[in-house]
């Protein structure tokens, strides 16, 4: 018997669970083509960062203001702005060209904290092929005069007006720091996503001692970052039910983390570090590691195995809640 690792996200049909999520890689129409070679489910693109359009306008601005009224003749030096490529374009443009030689699904996805000018390039996505949209939420409430309550709402507003304004599937990548994440979740998807990707994983500031500045250092995700997404996800499912699709991300490094996220709930699990780390061929290798098991506990599918470990289906629902918090302290063993 060899397992059936088809399965389902955002409607969409997929061969595989394991999803290349957003990195240098899925970047690149060279390593696209390795992922789907190694057997990929499906490809999520790096993010278009409402940050990097809108600083890419403001010196395109700065620079034709600088010269204006000073020598006429140096005003034919500056291009037209009506004709300059921008982040946006150059994103269109990769999209397109990855869309025309991938055999699987790609999804677009954009990184935005306001409605802005998102909703003119979710529709350019759509335009330029995206199978789906990921909608990237990644927020540091660090406003102290704004509350939870004005937080949330605007991003349902912003999840609101991206969906208005397109008809593909639209998934939204939140963070867990919500102050009622289950509550959350459920008006993010009334307020139009077909799916959640759990979680949007922030990276945190570092300090160098020498330079006396804030440093930005990327760490690659460990199979613990997992644990959360779990959670979670065993959790909602039964509250979201079947129709909404879920992925995890985070932590997700081999077979048996793949296994875990689709035993809780989700519909597909997400790998970047893993990726980063090994390259476009560790993807047989997770899949194989699925298969083999998936083969000895007698799962014929992922349809059969999804789900089967959520909060509605194992003995203690509890061990999701806090009643794990008292569990796991008393787990701990020094001698370990």
């Amino acid at each position: 018997m060899t397992a059936d690792l088809r399965t389902r996200y955002l409607g969409l049909e997929l061969r595989s669970p394991i999803v290349a999520s957003a990195s240098p890689l899925t970047g690149d129409p060279a390593a696209v083509a390795k992922l789907e070679e190694a057997g990929v489910g499906a490809i999520v693109l790096p993010s278009l960062f409402e940050e990097e359009i809108v600083g890419e306008e403001f010196e395109l601005n700065r620079s034709l203001d600088n010269g204006a009224g000073v020598f006429a003749e140096a005003l034919d030096y500056f291009p037209d702005p009506a004709t300059f490529s921008g982040a946006g374009d150059r994103y269109i443009a990769r999209l397109e060209q990855i869309e025309r030689q991938a055999s699987v699904p790609v999804i677009a996805s954009l990184n935005a904290t306001s409605t802005g000018g998102w909703v003119e390039y979710a529709k350019r996505m759509q335009g330029a092929g995206a199978d789906a949209l990921e909608l990237n939420v990644y927020r540091v409430a660090a406003d102290a005069s704004k509350s939870a309550a004005e937080l949330e709402a605007a991003d349902l507003e912003l999840v609101a007006a991206v969906r208005a304004a397109v008809t593909i599937p639209l998934a939204v990548k939140l963070s867990p720091y919500y102050t009622a994440f289950a509550g959350h979740a459920g008006r993010v998807v009334d307020s139009g996503a077909n799916g959640l990707v759990l979680f949007n994983r922030f990276y945190q500031p570092d300090l160098d001692l020498d330079s006396l500045e804030v440093a930005n250092k990327i760490e690659l995700s460990a199979a613990w970052e997992l644990r959360l997404p779990l959670r979670w996800i065993a959790i909602l499912r039964p509250q979201l039910g079947a129709g909404v699709s879920i992925a995890a991300t985070s932590g997700i490094s081999s077979g048996a983390d793949a296994l875990k996220a689709l035993m809780v709930g989700a519909d597909v699990a997400m790998m970047t570090s893993a990726l980063l780390r090994h390259g476009p061929g560790h993807v047989r290798a997770v899949e194989s590691e699925m298969r083999a098991w998936m083969d000895q506990h007698e799962y014929e599918s992922v349809a059969q195995l999804r789900g089967s470990a959520s909060r509605a289906a194992v003995a203690n629902p509890s061990a999701f809640e806090r009643a794990n918090y008292m569990q796991t302290l008393h787990s701990w063993n020094g001698s370990r």
